[in-house]
């Protein structure tokens, strides 16, 4: 029987999503969770990868087991013994050729900055204290969605058949102290959110213009566009499947 299992996660502790050799990782923090409750070997698959530090409000990952899950029972169960920088929300049943990362059909990421030190945001928000144009970045985002071709905003030398993504929106909010941008796509190249929002970064600083989002984007290079933002403000914050 096929289940997706549906958490978060503060990725400050975790070299990310995915298992590696020699580091500890929330998949494999998991997959040896399970494995020890259900006293079988437990392999998960993600709906993607998320990179050392960055966060997940909401991940979906799926398992195969033989058996009926008791769901009032294992998520106490596991959450007691996960450590405490993930949470298990539910177990949902699934059909048996349900896949959590190619059947999603829509993820949404924020990222977060903090424009007053605040000690408390530390590993949960970027500290950026100059002042921003918020409206321009905001005219800016805009633009980023009369385009799917994202090459310049990918890592480069990444192993991908298309850079083709469909963005359905993307904006920023204003919360006290605090700027938040959002954004929902099909699918995301890695590195992709954090290297709009460096690009954006620059527009809200005065240091290029608007419409000169449009050069870099259609020259798909990505030396054109601007920084990558560090991985500590960045969450993924939803998941959309046609069946869930």
């Amino acid at each position: 029987m096929r289940y997706f299992i549906k958490l978060a996660y503060n990725g400050t502790p975790y070299h990310g999503w995915q298992s590696q050799p020699n580091a500890a990782t929330v998949q494999e923090t998991l997959e040896n969770a399970l494995t020890l409750l259900f006293k079988t070997k437990i392999e998960i698959v993600g709906a993607g990868r998320t990179d050392a530090g960055v966060h997940a409000k909401c991940m979906f990952a799926h398992f195969d087991y033989v058996e009926s899950i008791d769901k009032s029972y294992w998520i106490p169960k596991l959450n007691s013994f996960l450590p405490k920088e993930i949470v298990i929300y539910d177990i949902i049943s699934v059909h048996e050729e349900a896949h959590a990362r190619f059947d999603a059909n829509q993820r949404t990421y924020e990222y977060h900055i903090h424009t007053f030190k605040d000690p408390f945001y530390k590993d949960l928000s970027w500290y950026h204290a100059l002042p921003l144009d918020v409206e321009k970045m905001n005219e800016a985002s805009k633009i980023l969605m009369e385009y799917t071709d994202f090459e310049c905003f990918s890592k480069t030398h990444t192993d991908v058949f298309t850079f083709n993504c469909k963005i359905t929106e993307a904006f920023w909010t204003l919360k006290s102290n605090q700027i938040i941008f959002t954004i929902s796509a099909d699918r995301f190249l890695r590195n992709m959110v954090r290297a709009i929002v460096g690009t954006l970064i620059q527009i809200g600083l005065g240091k290029s213009e608007v419409q000169h989002l449009r050069h870099i984007i259609e020259s798909k290079k990505r030396s054109l566009a601007g920084f990558s933002v560090p991985a500590h403000g960045l969450y993924l914050t939803d998941i959309k499947y046609p069946y869930l």
